[in-house]
């Protein structure tokens, strides 16, 4: 392969503070950058926020946004359906998800794909985010399909 992965997703807020606030209580992230996007003060305020080596947030705060306020149904949001974390252990998955939660950013419900387990959530926007970690019960071979409930958290 010649990628590394994702190096950053971008998405519009009309508050950043408050997106700031969830990545870094929820996912550790750490704010690298926080201010306007172009010299001198111009363009939109821009927050990047790292999530790991390789992987950041890159969110534009614009004024009067209120493109979170209309949700659709899964494959009905455009072009870019939702994107999905990478945790590092199955140790910072439950760490996540127990954050996740006292947000109310999710119910309990992991998913057992097989290879790898998975939990959907919104940020304050209403944005669509999965975490994923490896499977440590996986079968080699076997993928489930969604709505498999992950024994472990039965």
């Amino acid at each position: 392969m010649l990628t590394k992965g994702i190096n950053h997703v971008a998405f519009i807020t009309s508050d950043l503070d408050r997106l700031i606030a969830f990545y870094t209580e929820v996912f550790d992230a750490e704010l690298v950058r926080d201010g306007s996007e172009f010299p001198e003060g111009k363009g939109p305020r821009l927050a990047v926020l790292k999530l790991s080596e390789w992987s950041e947030v890159n969110v534009f705060e614009i004024a009067g946004n209120t493109e979170h306020e209309r949700q659709t149904p899964m494959f009905g949001r455009g072009r870019v359906d939702h994107f999905a974390i990478q945790a590092d252990s199955l140790e910072a998955f439950e760490t996540i998800r127990e954050r996740l939660m006292a947000k109310g950013s999710t119910d309990d419900f992991v998913t057992d794909f097989g290879p790898f387990l998975s939990l959907f959530w919104r940020d304050p926007d209403g944005l669509e985010g999965e975490v994923c970690v490896d499977n440590p019960d996986a079968t080699p071979g076997v993928m489930n399909p969604p709505g498999t409930r992950a024994a472990r958290y039965s």
